[in-house]
């Protein structure tokens, strides 16, 4: 991928990567990947959370929070902040119910 890439983020997550004056803080280069990988993640992510919910373990909100935990916990290739746009792009996708998630803190990546 080159500097000349078609994708666009949406402002939803380069928020999670832009100072309060809207400066990016890292490369656009590097912001269009780290968007690629939730992206995908939500979208993979999205066929599991049906196939969970559909078993019948758990309500909608209950699935979504558990996959938030499950990507948001230590060493994962997710910041928090990314965590939290995954889930709720995950929400998005599914046509469900937006859960209350934790709030990241400060730092962003």
């Amino acid at each position: 991928m080159d500097e000349t890439s078609q994708i666009q983020p949406p402002s939803s997550f380069v928020e999670i990567y832009s100072a309060r004056s809207g400066k990016l803080l890292l490369p656009k280069l590097e912001l269009v990947q780290r968007y690629e990988l939730c992206e995908d993640m939500a979208t993979h992510l999205s066929e599991q959370a049906q196939m969970i919910y559909h078993s019948g373990n758990s309500s909608e909100e209950g699935v979504l929070l558990g996959i938030h935990t499950a990507i948001s916990a230590e060493g994962s290739a997710l910041s928090p902040a990314e965590a939290t746009w995954v889930v709720l792009r995950m929400a998005e996708l599914l046509t469900w119910r937006s859960p209350e998630l934790p709030q990241p803190s400060d730092s962003q990546a």
